[in-house]
């Protein structure tokens, strides 16, 4: 018998993609974003090619308390999750002082505090029966500061701290903490952020959303506690640990202004 994923962000891109890689696998599905519409289309997509039960939970995670309706309106439905999937996240591109402050903040609350609240509120019976698994989606950004990217960088590197302290703290409990960090993704996140016109997306290997999202799931349901996607990003990675850091902030800035 299958067990029940909760995906957030399942309206497009990697959370669809995720969702279509639980629902092969035979499990049901609670799919949250903003638009209902594409939700329920995904929901029939599934239950009909795979035969699932995928519930709808309509919610802009950039409003605050979000997550504790999400929670709420789950527990109402007698729904038990054994899989949560952080994988909403908001974007934006520009010096910070000429960002709009509404739009920064929304990516505080949707990339930290939505993603925090919804792992506090579902852990406890995830511990209590000894079984669950939880991904998280980072980003190779959560490494480095991004100049022209702050906010954003700066969320994904909480994503990561605190997965990987969460996996060390539930080790021995059943449950496992996995963050995946990809570099671009061809999603329509390039967009919205306005960084489709960087550096960084003209001149990277940007990978497809259903490659990223074979590989987190896989990492997951092995338990892994980081996935960094591709050889060229895993590199990057373990180079950022010994380069001065002046040079790393160039480097970001240079990578996330418009070409």
């Amino acid at each position: 018998m299958g067990k029940i994923a909760l995906v957030t962000g399942a309206s497009a891109g990697l959370g669809t993609e995720l969702a279509r890689c639980f629902a092969k696998d035979g499990h049901d599905l609670v799919l949250v974003a903003r638009r209902k519409d594409r939700l329920l289309a995904l929901a029939r997509e599934l239950e009909s090619a795979h035969g699932i039960k995928a519930h709808v939970v309509a919610a802009d995670l950039a409003v605050q308390g979000a997550g504790a309706n999400v929670f709420a309106e789950v527990t109402a439905k007698g729904l038990e999750i054994e899989y949560l999937v952080n994988n909403a996240g908001l974007g934006s591109s520009g010096a910070f002082v000429e960002l709009p402050p509404e739009r920064e903040l929304e990516q505080i609350q949707v990339n930290v505090v939505a993603l925090a609240q919804l792992t506090r509120l579902f852990l406890p019976k995830m511990v209590a029966r000894k079984s669950g698994r939880i991904l998280n989606l980072g980003s190779t950004a959560g490494f480095q500061p991004g100049p022209y990217m702050a906010t954003y960088y700066a969320t994904k590197a909480f994503v990561s701290s605190f997965s990987e302290a969460l996996a060390h703290e539930l080790r021995r409990t059943g449950v496992t903490v996995t963050v995946s960090c990809p570099g671009p993704v061809a999603t329509e996140f390039g967009a919205l952020a306005g960084n489709e016109e960087s550096r960084l997306f003209k001149t990277s290997k940007v990978y497809t959303a259903e490659e990223i999202a074979k590989e987190a799931y896989d990492a997951m349901m092995a338990g892994k506690v980081m996935i960094v996607h591709g050889l060229k990003y895993k590199m990057l990675v373990q180079g950022l640990r010994f380069a001065p850091r002046a040079a790393v902030r160039s480097a970001a800035a240079k990578m996330n202004r418009k070409m």
